[in-house]
C-alpha cells in the first residue's frame, strides 16, 4: 500500500507526516543519530484496522523537539513514547520501509499538546517575530503564529530558511502548540513552519 494512502499519514509538497505514531524501538548510533520505529494505524475502504510499523533513520539534520518546542536528542527518546513525524517521502522497499526523518515531535501525556495547521501568509512581522495566516482584511479568520527561537523553519526543498525569507502569499504548513490566546485574531507558538 502506498504511503501517500495510509490513514494516519498525509502527504504534503514532498513531505510526509505522521501524526500520534508510537515509538516501537529506537537504536542509537551516536547521541544524536540512529532510528526510531514507530507503529500508526490504517484502515481499509472495508473498515478493517491494521497496524503498520516505518523506520525513521535520524541524522544530524533532524530535528527533534519535545511538545514546548525545545529542541531534544535522539537518546531522550524511548519506547512507549507518542510522536509526530515529518519524513521524506522516499521510502525503502524493506520491512519494516525506512525513510529519512526531518522532524520529530514529541508528545507528552495522553493528550496531545499541538496541532497541525495549513494556510496562506497573509503577513511576515521580523520585528516582533511572527507570522499571520489566514485570510487578507478578516481578522476573524486569521491566526497569528509567534515564531521563538527553537521554531524551525523550512522550505519547500526542507532546507532551513529564516523568517525574513518567508512572503506573504506563500501557503505553509505550521506544527503549533494547541494552547492559543482569546485574542482577535487568536495567538499561539509555532514549533515548526514549512512552505509547501
Amino acid at each position: 500500500m502506498p504511503l501517500n494512502n495510509i490513514g494516519n499519514i498525509i502527504r504534503f509538497g514532498n513531505m510526509m507526516q505522521a501524526s500520534n505514531a508510537l515509538v516501537e524501538e529506537v537504536f542509537l548510533q551516536t547521541r544524536t543519530t540512529g532510528s526510531v520505529t514507530i507503529s500508526y494505524s490504517s484502515k481499509t475502504p472495508d473498515g478493517i484496522t491494521f497496524i503498520n510499523l516505518l523506520q525513521l533513520n535520524v541524522h544530524r539534520n533532524t530535528v527533534i523537539l519535545n511538545s514546548l518546542g525545545r529542541t531534544m536528542c535522539l537518546c531522550d527518546i524511548h519506547k512507549g513514547m507518542w510522536v509526530d513525524a515529518i519524513f521524506s517521502p522516499i521510502t525503502t522497499r524493506s520491512i519494516p520501509p525506512q525513510s529519512n526523518a526531518f522532524l520529530l515531535l514529541v508528545r507528552s501525556g495522553s493528550r496531545p499538546s499541538s496541532t497541525t495547521s495549513t494556510g496562506r501568509i497573509v503577513s511576515v512581522d521580523t520585528s516582533n517575530r511572527s507570522i499571520t495566516t489566514g485570510v487578507p482584511g478578516d481578522i476573524n479568520r486569521q491566526t497569528v503564529f509567534i515564531i521563538t527561537d527553537n521554531t524551525i523553519i523550512r522550505n519547500r526543498a526542507g532546507s532551513p530558511v529564516r523568517l525574513s525569507n518567508l512572503r506573504p502569499g506563500q501557503t505553509v504548513r505550521i506544527i503549533h502548540s494547541n494552547a492559543q490566546t482569546a485574542s482577535i485574531p487568536p495567538q499561539t507558538t509555532a514549533f515548526y513552519v514549512q512552505v509547501i
